[in-house]
């Protein structure tokens, strides 16, 4: 596979930045982009550091993920500037000097000591459009987050250059080196655990690199929908794996989660199948102009409709959804907008310039409202899983009628089911960005 020319794309990126900072800060009345990277924090009563975390706005700009104390400064027709931090230090490594297919584009002043960036930011901290968290206030500026300028630059966001989705695709890459290990160390017998660091040694990234917690759950844990405890011991008998682990290529996320089943549960691998194939159909169903809110209203029914089909449900899809029997079967929402944050900024935005959508009732954990637009990155993740707590308010609503309790108790064992992929809105088709990576790693 002939790899992109991030120089060339790099190039064009910035380009499409400055252009987005025009108008933010033309809008919010500033002169300045401050972008602070961020700070290390230390634990209370400690001088152990907590794992750092670059500021998104920050990685926007810039390839760099590792570079706390530093500052980007951007002003209208001109050049915008890196305020580089690389101190004198014998306790840490110190970053290299800048160098790539990057620096060609920025001003690069290097400073050796956190406060010396004063010197070299506008001198007047008021005409600035400060974008950060407030553990980055250095002297007079502090972030002030001006909200006609992040309206504007997080509802931008949601539309990726050429260079962002070279870097999520190759993001996705590197994600399924990690699923392909995962699955060899499950069908191996691994532990959690085992299986989590045969995850992490295949991307090449340890758990403070990858983009969110590795989730992975054996048997019953796949029904916990966040399962980051990762037993030492692996179950037995062995049922079933759910990963959702994803990994990350110069700062982009990628979000990917698959299920198995163990050899001979045949009946949950043909329901593995099945949400499989109707994950497929919703990724398709990713185009221009379509509303996400009912992507996530037809999965709901989709899903139902396999259950219907393996016993579960007694009651047809529409009336498990009217009930909201089928919320207690797939309780999170359909997907997310993801690229420089696994759940990316402006989920819900109505506008460039603010505005909310609010969710359907009685959905209240989508995190997407929008209609689509070509260059959006979204997830596709539909699950179906068995969960105690949800099944028992189910029955307190007195719609336990609508379920056949035996064919939950053959199930619940094996915890629950997800598919997820990336997908970009195009003028045209959907392009799943997941399962090629699949198809190329055999």
């Amino acid at each position: 596979m002939n790899q992109p020319d991030l120089g060339a794309l790099y190039s064009h990126h910035v380009s499409v930045l400055r252009q987005r900072a025009d108008e933010a800060l033309a809008r919010g009345g500033f002169d300045h982009l401050v972008i602070p990277s961020g700070t290390q924090h230390y634990q209370a009563f400690d001088d152990r550091d907590y794992p750092y975390a670059v500021n998104p706005n920050f990685k926007a700009w810039l390839p760099l993920t590792k570079l706390p104390n530093s500052w980007l400064v951007y002003t209208p027709g001109q050049r915008p500037t890196l305020i580089f931090f690389q101190p004198f230090d014998y306790w840490h490594v110190v970053p290299d000097a800048p160098n790539g297919w990057w620096v060609e584009h920025f001003n690069i002043e290097i400073i050796r000591s956190a406060e010396q960036a004063l010197a070299l930011l506008p001198k007047d901290p008021a005409r600035c459009a400060i974008l950060g968290e407030p553990q980055s206030t250095l002297g007079g500026f502090v972030p002030n987050n001006p909200e006609p300028v992040l309206h504007y630059l997080d509802w931008q966001r949601g539309y990726k250059t050429p260079y962002e989705i070279a870097l999520m695709r190759q993001a996705q890459r590197l994600g399924v080196r990690g699923h392909r290990a995962a699955e060899a160390a499950f069908r191996a017998g691994a532990s959690e655990f085992d299986i989590h660091m045969a995850y992490c040694s295949a991307v090449g990234q340890d758990a403070n690199e990858l983009p969110y917690g590795n989730i992975i759950g054996l048997n019953e844990h796949a029904a916990v929908l966040h399962y980051t405890d990762l037993g030492r011991t692996a179950p037995n008998p062995l049922r079933s794996f759910l990963i959702d682990a994803g990994a990350s290529a110069y700062g982009y996320a990628s979000d990917i989660t698959r299920t198995y089943a163990a050899a001979g549960h045949d009946e949950f691998q043909a329901m593995i199948q099945a949400v499989d194939a109707a994950q497929q159909q919703m990724a398709a169903g990713v185009r221009a102009g379509v509303d996400y809110k009912q992507l996530h209203v037809d999965a709901h029914l989709s899903l139902m409709g396999i259950l219907k089909d393996f016993g579960v449900l007694k009651v047809s899809p529409e009336a498990a959804l009217a009930t909201g029997v089928s919320a207690a079967f797939f309780p999170h929402g359909l997907g997310h907008l993801i690229g420089l944050q696994v759940h990316d900024v402006a989920g819900f935005a109505a506008s460039d310039r603010g505005g909310r959508i609010e969710r359907p009732q009685g959905h209240r954990y989508l995190r997407l409202t929008r209609v689509l637009e070509p260059g959006m990155v979204v997830t596709i993740e539909p699950g179906v899983y068995f969960i105690d707590m949800l099944l028992d308010e189910v029955k307190q609503a007195g719609n336990g009628g609508s379920i056949d309790w035996s064919r939950v108790d053959f199930f619940r064992p094996y915890g629950g089911i997800r598919i997820e992929d990336e997908v970009l809105c195009t003028d045209g088709d959907a392009d799943n960005l997941t399962r090629p990576a699949f198809a190329a790693a055999g």
